[in-house]
């Protein structure tokens, strides 16, 4: 499992959200993002391996970014955000999880474990 993982909750239907295209990114020192990683959520609405195995990134700022347009387009249903953005600060090599309560008008995050 990475060190940064995700999971993706429909609230709308109370089930996960499958097939949600997301990206990592880290701001470097030069003010810009980089790309980590990407991938799409699974049948159970998560995004296991976002970095690969055994890679631990440093401190600083990432963002996820989850294509929610998409997502909610092809299930023929009219939504408010194209994207959700969420960015937050890694402080340590611990594991970092950051899911996301989704439905067409809202939504919402934590920090989970």
């Amino acid at each position: 499992m990475s060190q940064i993982t995700t999971h993706v909750l429909d609230t709308t239907f109370g089930k996960p959200a499958q097939e949600v295209s997301i990206i990592l990114e880290q701001f470097t020192l030069s003010g810009a993002w980089k790309q980590l990683g990407s991938g799409k959520t699974n049948a159970d609405g998560r995004l296991p391996n976002l970095l690969a195995p055994g890679i631990i990134v440093e401190p600083g700022i990432y963002r996820l970014i989850f294509n929610t347009g998409s997502y909610f387009k092809e299930r023929s249903i009219k939504g408010f955000y194209p994207e959700v953005t969420i960015a937050f600060e890694i402080t340590d090599s611990s594991h970092y999880h950051v899911p996301l309560l989704l439905n067409p008008f809202g939504y919402s995050t934590y920090r989970g474990s």
